[in-house]
């Protein structure tokens, strides 16, 4: 706003000054033409009378302008001081402009980096009211886009309201490639943040009308999504950029190989039947390639895999306890074997995964709910 005020205030100066010196100007040159009829002294006289007229004008705005500069370096200097002085009272008009709809229906499950799954499809929804179509023209030419949006489903977003003394926040966060060593919030992509903001990369496959068509996403369905912008090749490919060694380590978290049972498919068949209207997917086969891309990562939170056979437990109150909520998966023991469950496009894929991280994907039912968990780290 000041720059606005700055800049009009500068145009006003600049029309009044050329009004005012083409009004003088025009004075002189007609007295000029006057005293060819009448003396030259009176002539002479009239026209220094006009020029001085001309010059304490000119100085005066001139004097005008300085005072007009001064005071906007001061009311900078004073907005500067105060939002140095009330950091956390700062806010700026940001929202959500759109929604993430995803194949992933929780976080457990959800890729911890994009385009790890290339099946992983999702379609971006604007807002109308706050982008118009228009915005979108000219995005079909970029083959990839980056996306700012919301860790809205952090289990401890309440602290962030609090003062930064009484947050409890957690410099540091476990970390899978570490085998749940903790590490520095900021070297990581842990969605546990002082700010709970996203940076991801996805393909882009379409844009029809005011929705962008996805691939490749680590999304979980309902992101509020605040910015998208074109990926460009020339200067976000950053030729020799290193990264720390633990970064390096994908066999932490590799599996051997997916397999799907005999009654999968029919399990599939059956389910596909209630949902293919509203899937992303086109076929069953192409739901089945989605499980084995999103199942060839371990999802499994640190905790799991350290104690792969803890069941979940029920408790008094009907909740789960800690050994159910880790890393969100919904876990079920028979007999000591653990089943996992995966749930994609509200359908439940449950399946088993040995010491020699060999899984097998039994079956595909219609999910009874939908818990949640939190989205691992880097």
């Amino acid at each position: 706003m000041v720059g606005t005020k700055s800049q009009w205030l500068t145009l006003s100066f600049t029309l009044a000054l050329a009004s005012l010196s083409a009004s003088t100007a025009i004075s002189v040159y007609l007295w000029r033409r006057k005293s060819k009829s009448i003396s030259n002294g009176e002539a002479d006289k009239k026209i220094q009378e006009l020029e001085a007229s001309l010059n304490g004008a000119l100085e005066k705005c001139a004097a005008e302008r300085q005072g007009r500069i001064r005071a906007q370096k001061d009311l900078r200097e004073a907005l500067s001081r105060r939002n140095l002085e009330k950091v956390e009272s700062t806010s700026y008009p940001m929202a959500p402009i759109g929604v993430v709809h995803s194949c992933f229906s929780t976080r457990n499950g959800t890729p911890r980096q994009p385009l790890l799954v290339p099946l992983a499809k999702a379609s971006l929804i604007f807002d109308p009211a706050r982008v118009p179509q228009a915005s979108l023209e000219g995005l079909e030419g970029y083959s990839h886009c980056w996306i700012i949006y919301v860790f809205h489903l952090n289990t401890d977003l309440e602290k962030l309201w609090k003062h930064p003394s009484q947050s409890k926040f957690k410099a540091k966060v476990r970390v899978p490639r570490l085998k749940g060593e903790r590490i520095g919030v900021f070297a990581t992509r842990s969605p546990h943040r002082p700010c709970p903001i996203g940076l991801t990369v996805a393909k882009v496959e379409a844009v029809h009308g005011n929705t962008v068509l996805l691939s490749g996403v680590d999304l979980v369905d309902g992101t509020p999504i605040l910015d998208i912008k074109p990926y460009l090749p020339y200067c976000d490919n950053i030729q020799g950029a290193t990264v720390p060694d633990w970064v390096k380590v994908d066999d932490v978290l590799a599996i051997a190989s997916v397999n799907f049972s005999e009654g999968f498919s029919s399990s599939l068949a059956a389910c596909w039947l209630l949902v293919e209207k509203k899937s992303l997917y086109a076929s069953p086969d192409e739901f089945q390639s989605l499980i084995r891309q999103v199942l060839s990562w371990d999802i499994r939170s640190v905790s799991q895999r350290s104690r792969p056979h803890q069941p979940a437990v029920e408790t008094e109150a009907g909740g789960r306890d800690e050994a159910s909520e880790n890393g969100g998966e919904l876990v079920t023991s028979l007999t000591n074997d653990v089943v996992y469950h995966l749930i994609l496009e509200g359908l439940d894929v449950s399946y088993r995964i040995n010491s020699n991280a060999n899984v097998v994907v039994e079956k595909v039912t219609l999910a009874s709910h939908t818990q949640d968990s939190s989205k691992t780290t880097t």
